[in-house]
């Protein structure tokens, strides 16, 4: 690779999703939408968690923080992009480009280790019921909560500290339409091997990990609900766990396809949709999957409508 054409950038280029001019107006007004349900339906979430008593237990603890990461990391990616629709302007500083992609990657791993501590919670909540709100208590809620903030924390850093030291770039236009690590590593000048590795590594152990704890809660859910003689018991069983399933097939699936593979971000095009999917759609369909998938949460959006309208 030739040396005399890298240079030292100070902003970044995204090519975004198209370039085809007649889509513009598509895009803009689908992914406002989108964001704008994705807006709506998860700080609904958290407001609904809050104000409604019978939401109080530590599995909705659990669901008001993943609502929270969710709503974080899309507004990390989404407004961004819309402006860029917009505006017809793609830039982004060196520096806010290192931000979006570290608060990105913070939340996206935290997200992955909440849906992993909630197949924990159903675990607890389903084999030992009795013991549930002892063995859940708000202090070990807490330290599993600031756990998954925490492994979230760490990995970005390692990733954005990896990154910095990227001295120079052959070009400052990434193929994507937010900054993500593969299309940057695709720009550099230098030998980027080891980063490459690095988001192998901490992107398979997070999903083998994350996928050990869901698997293994599972496996001795399926056992106990198999063993329930009551039908009833068992479609609530069932009922419960299904909204948390889907969930995370959803998000695991996209994260597995894009980042647990050696080279990637070497397939753009596949790996733009895949993004579009985790980065956007998903935000919005996890407090839909929830809400539409629970008893609870729609009895209390019922309550808390009723009496509103009432008022």
């Amino acid at each position: 690779m030739g040396q005399d054409n890298c240079t030292i950038v100070t902003e970044f280029i995204l090519c975004g999703l198209s370039d085809v001019p007649e889509l513009r107006v598509f895009l803009f007004l689908l992914f406002l939408l989108i964001y704008g349900v994705t807006f709506l339906a998860n700080l609904g979430m958290i407001a609904l968690i809050r104000v409604s008593s019978r939401l109080h237990t530590p599995m909705y603890f659990f669901l008001s923080h993943l609502s929270f990461v969710d709503f974080c990391y899309s507004t990390v990616i989404v407004p961004k992009m819309l402006y860029n629709i917009l505006k017809k302007e793609n830039t982004i500083s060196f520096l806010g480009c290192m931000v979006q992609f570290y608060l990105f990657c913070t939340f996206a791993i935290t997200d992955l280790f909440l849906l992993a501590v909630m197949a924990y919670d159903r675990f607890v909540a389903i084999c030992n019921p009795l013991l549930y709100m002892v063995s859940m208590s708000q202090k070990f809620r807490m330290v599993l909560v600031s756990g998954c903030y925490l492994c979230g924390t760490v990995c970005s850093l390692t990733h954005l500290c990896l990154a910095l030291e990227i001295p120079s770039y052959r070009s400052n236009v990434i193929n994507h339409f937010f900054c993500d690590l593969p299309p940057i590593f695709n720009l550099a000048c230098c030998d980027v091997s080891i980063n490459e590795l690095m988001v192998f590594i901490v992107a398979t152990s997070n999903e083998v990990i994350t996928s050990t704890i869901i698997l293994t809660s599972y496996l001795f859910i399926l056992i106990t609900i198999l063993k329930m003689r009551s039908a009833e018991g068992r479609r609530k069983a069932f009922s419960t766990c299904a909204s948390h399933l889907t969930a995370i097939v959803v998000l695991q699936g996209t994260v597995l396809s894009t980042y647990c593979r050696p080279g990637s971000g070497k397939s753009v095009d596949t790996d733009k949709v895949a993004s579009v999917f985790y980065t956007v759609v998903i935000p919005m369909l996890n407090p839909l999957i929830y809400s539409l998938r629970n008893r609870d949460v729609k009895e209390a959006l019922r309550k808390m409508l009723g009496s509103k309208m009432f008022s």
